[in-house]
C-alpha cells in the first residue's frame, strides 16, 4: 500500500504526524500493532478541537485505509476499538502551578460504528492532557504504518520522543517490560528471554523502517542486568524512506507541470497542499485551454482563488455526450472539495485498488479524477458512494 500522500493534506491531517503525550505512550504498551496504529490516526483526526468538541468522526474505510488494514472485515475494526476503551491511560504529573497530578481514564470514552462512520470521544481530563504541547512526540503515521510489529512501534514511540537529546535516558528493566507491554509475563522477566525476543527485533526493525537508529545499552548490578537505555541518531536512510513532505510532492507529475508552467517551488507545494492535486491538475487544465494568457501564473493563481470552472457549461461542449461529461467531472470535483484530506485520500486508494489493467492505473495516478480513460468507472465509483451526486436539484454539499 502507498503512503498517505502528505502534500495533499490540510490541517492536523497535513501535518501527518500525531502529538502523542508522554501519559499516552506510556500506558499503551499493551496494545496490539492495530489498536496502537488505530490510536494514533484517531488523535490526529481530532487533535485541532481535541479539547472544543465532545466527539469526533471519521469514516471507517478511511480509518483502515489510514492504519494500512484495507479490509472490509469491521469485525476486527470493532475489536480493536473495543480494546481501546477498555485500556487505562494513567499520568502523573506536574500541572502548571507545579503541583503533582496523577490521574486515570480509558484511552476512549465510547467507540460506536454506523452506517459507515466511525464516532468515538475521549474523557475531557485525558483530552487536556492529550492537548498539552509541552511534552510529546511526533508520531509520523507514513513511518507507523510500515511497522509490524506492536514491539517495534512501541520502542519507536518512546525513543522518537528523546530524539533531541540523542538518548532515551535509563530506563529499569521493570519500565522497559511494562512500555512493552510485557510486564505481566514472567518468560520476559529474564534479560535473556527479554534481549532475544523482545529487544533485538524490535530495535532491528526501528531501524530498518523509521527516520531514526536506535543503539540500546546496558547497565548491570552485579551480574545481572538491572537497566537499559538507547541511543538514538537520524537514520542516514531517511531520504529512501520518501518521508521529507516536500521531497514526496516535488515527485508528483502536478508539481512538474506547475514547475513548467513557471510557478515557484515554494507556491507549487503550497497550492497542491492547499487545492490538492486533482483541483490544481483541472485548473491547470483549464488555464491551458485558454488563449492570449500573458501571465499563466497569475492566471492560474485567480483560477484557484476564484474556483474558476473548467469545460462545465453547455456552451463550451461541443456535443451533448461532452457536455453530460463535464458535468459529472465537475459534480465529482465540487464533491472532493467537500470531502475531508483524510477521505480523499481513501476514495483514491480504494479507486485504484478497483483497477485491473496498468494502462488504466497509470492515467489514473497521472490525471486523478480527471481522468479520461477512467471516466466511465469514475462515475461509477461515485454514484455507488452518493447515488444523487448527479442530480441537477441536490447541490455536492448534500452530497456528502
Amino acid at each position: 500500500m502507498q503512503d498517505i500522500p502528505k502534500d495533499r493534506l490540510s490541517g492536523a491531517l497535513r501535518r501527518g504526524s500525531v502529538k502523542k503525550h508522554v501519559a499516552a505512550i506510556h500506558v499503551s504498551g499493551k496494545l496490539t500493532l492495530l489498536q496502537r496504529k488505530l490510536s494514533n490516526v484517531l488523535l490526529l483526526n481530532a487533535y485541532d478541537t481535541l479539547t472544543q468538541q465532545a466527539k469526533f468522526e471519521i469514516d471507517a474505510r478511511t480509518l483502515c485505509l489510514m492504519i494500512g488494514y484495507n479490509s472490509n472485515d469491521f469485525d476486527t475494526l470493532k475489536q480493536s476499538l473495543k480494546g481501546l476503551a477498555e485500556t487505562v491511560a494513567e499520568w502523573d504529573m506536574l500541572d502548571n502551578q507545579g503541583q503533582q497530578e496523577w490521574g486515570v481514564s480509558s484511552l476512549l470514552s465510547y467507540a460506536k460504528l454506523k452506517n459507515g462512520v466511525c464516532e468515538y470521544s475521549y474523557s475531557p481530563a485525558l483530552a487536556e492532557k492529550l492537548n498539552d504541547p509541552k511534552v510529546f512526540a511526533l508520531i509520523n503515521l507514513n513511518i507507523q504504518r510500515r511497522f509490524t510489529s506492536g514491539h517495534a512501534l512501541a520502542l519507536y514511540e518512546n525513543c522518537y520522543r528523546f530524539v533531541r537529546t540523542g538518548s532515551t535516558g535509563w530506563w529499569t528493566l521493570e519500565t522497559f517490560r511494562r512500555l512493552m507491554g510485557v510486564n505481566d509475563s514472567a518468560y520476559y522477566e529474564t534479560y535473556k528471554h527479554l534481549n532475544a525476543k523482545i529487544i533485538k527485533p524490535a530495535v532491528a526493525e526501528v531501524n530498518k523502517t523509521s527516520n531514526i537508529v536506535i543503539t540500546p545499552e546496558t547497565r548491570k548490578m552485579g551480574r545481572t542486568v538491572a537497566d537499559i537505555r538507547f541511543k538514538i541518531t537520524s537514520n542516514p536512510q531517511l531520504g529512501i524512506l520518501d518521508i521529507d513532505d516536500g521531497e514526496g510532492a516535488r515527485k508528483s507529475p502536478i508539481y512538474a507541470r506547475l514547475k513548467d508552467a513557471g510557478v515557484s517551488d515554494r507556491l507549487a507545494r503550497q497550492w497542491m497542499s492547499e487545492h490538492g492535486e486533482d483541483h490544481v491538475a483541472a485548473k491547470l487544465d483549464y488555464v491551458e485551454g485558454q488563449s492570449d494568457v500573458k501571465s499563466p501564473v497569475r492566471y492560474l493563481s485567480a483560477a484557484l482563488k476564484n474556483n474558476y470552472d473548467f469545460d462545465t457549461s453547455a456552451e463550451v461542449a461541443t456535443t451533448p455526450e461532452r457536455s453530460i461529461r463535464a458535468f459529472k467531472l465537475g459534480r465529482v470535483q465540487e464533491t472532493l472539495k467537500h470531502r475531508r484530506p483524510m477521505q480523499r485520500d481513501a476514495d483514491k486508494a480504494l479507486f485504484l485498488s478497483q483497477l485491473t489493467q496498468a494502462k488504466d492505473r497509470d492515467d489514473f495516478e497521472r490525471f486523478g479524477w480527471m481522468s479520461a480513460l477512467n471516466a466511465d468507472a469514475i462515475f461509477a465509483f461515485w454514484e455507488d458512494i452518493y447515488p444523487e451526486i448527479f442530480d441537477q436539484k441536490v447541490s455536492p454539499e448534500e452530497t456528502v
